[in-house]
């Protein structure tokens, strides 16, 4: 093995590690938390890190495999099977991430009519969607044999061996990523720009609302007045930062596998193994960064887990002190023998 196939294997060694603790994390705050689970992102989170999952169990393995061996891992069924898992998994998180942005483009716009506009039957008719239109494309790739390990990427995804297919194989990869990546990014787009518009205006009259109270109050500290100047700057940038956040990772995470993949498509193009593999580490590092993205970086979340660790380390301390005074008991009963 070369330098840069120790260091990518590193990098994928690392990215399994963290995806899986993140998202486990995650699940167990779903789980303990009723107030969680009451709220209809709950589900499209949910939805997300079961994804995210299983993308880290299946295919980030095959991928270390196929960097170490330089060849496919395992039979040609295993191969298939994570191939369509991989193209599924892919697809449904990212309309997750969409699913996502129309529920807080729904709650901040029309707040009043949230309640009744996003219920969790809605929810579940939206995943729903979201399942039927993710398992379609593997369905057509994989009856079509366009699924196999492809040594570019180091990985089982779509692929097509028969040059004969090439055609259809190039039109079918075009409307995969139309419908799945560039449909996600459309929707993250519309639908938090829309919030950011919204944000900024309420941002505004608060701002004025603070202007003319400290105007009145003449006597104020000016390390009050300091305050509340840093206070709405603070607020104007938090809305921004945040949605910067959302578009800017999936951006970053998926575009440069999705423009790899429609690159690789042209003969006149040659493209380099290890970018290949790089790009796919990108697309896998969207599992890491998602569960502290969308959850665990959140009050509520962050609440959870919190307790959840406080309450296994209370455990395991009443535990250690409980065999200490066992232990001292049965010392003395020894001595008095």
């Amino acid at each position: 093995m070369s330098i840069w196939e120790l260091i990518l294997a590193f990098v994928v060694v690392v990215l399994m590690l963290v995806a899986l603790l993140a998202n486990v994390l995650v699940l167990l705050c779903f789980l303990y938390s009723a107030d969680i689970r009451k709220q209809v992102p709950g589900l499209f989170i949910l939805n997300l890190t079961f994804c995210n999952l299983l993308m880290t169990v299946s295919s980030m393995p095959l991928t270390l495999a196929g960097i170490i061996y330089k060849s496919q891992p395992g039979g040609d069924q295993i191969c298939h099977v994570v191939g369509f898992l991989e193209t599924f998994l892919t697809t449904n998180s990212m309309l997750s991430m969409a699913a996502l942005s129309i529920d807080r483009w729904i709650a901040v716009v029309f707040p009043l009519s949230y309640h009744s506009k996003m219920r969790y039957r809605d929810a579940a008719l939206i995943l729903s969607y979201t399942w039927l239109h993710s398992v379609s494309f593997p369905i057509v790739a994989a009856s079509l044999s366009w699924v196999g390990f492809h040594h570019l990427y180091a990985s089982c995804t779509l692929y097509n061996k028969r040059p004969e297919d090439r055609t259809q194989f190039v039109i079918f990869t075009g409307v995969f990523h139309a419908l799945s990546f560039l449909l996600s990014l459309v929707i993250l787009c519309f639908t938090y720009l829309k919030v950011l518009k919204v944000a900024r205006f309420h941002c505004k009259r608060i701002d004025v609302i603070t202007m003319q109270t400290l105007v009145l109050l003449v006597d104020i500290h000016p390390s009050v007045r300091e305050r509340c100047l840093e206070e709405q700057k603070r607020r104007r940038q938090r809305a921004t930062k945040k949605i910067s956040t959302f578009i800017g990772t999936f951006i970053l995470c998926f575009a440069p596998y999705v423009i790899t993949r429609l690159v690789e498509l042209s003969s006149v193009v040659h493209i380099n193994s290890h970018w290949g593999i790089i790009s796919k580490c990108l697309a896998y590092s969207k599992a890491v960064s998602d569960p502290f993205v969308y959850s665990l970086l959140r009050h509520q979340y962050k609440k959870t887990w919190k307790d959840i660790i406080n309450k296994i380390l209370k455990r395991s301390s009443i535990n250690s002190s409980a065999l200490t005074s066992e232990s001292h008991n049965r010392n003395i009963s020894q001595l008095n023998e």
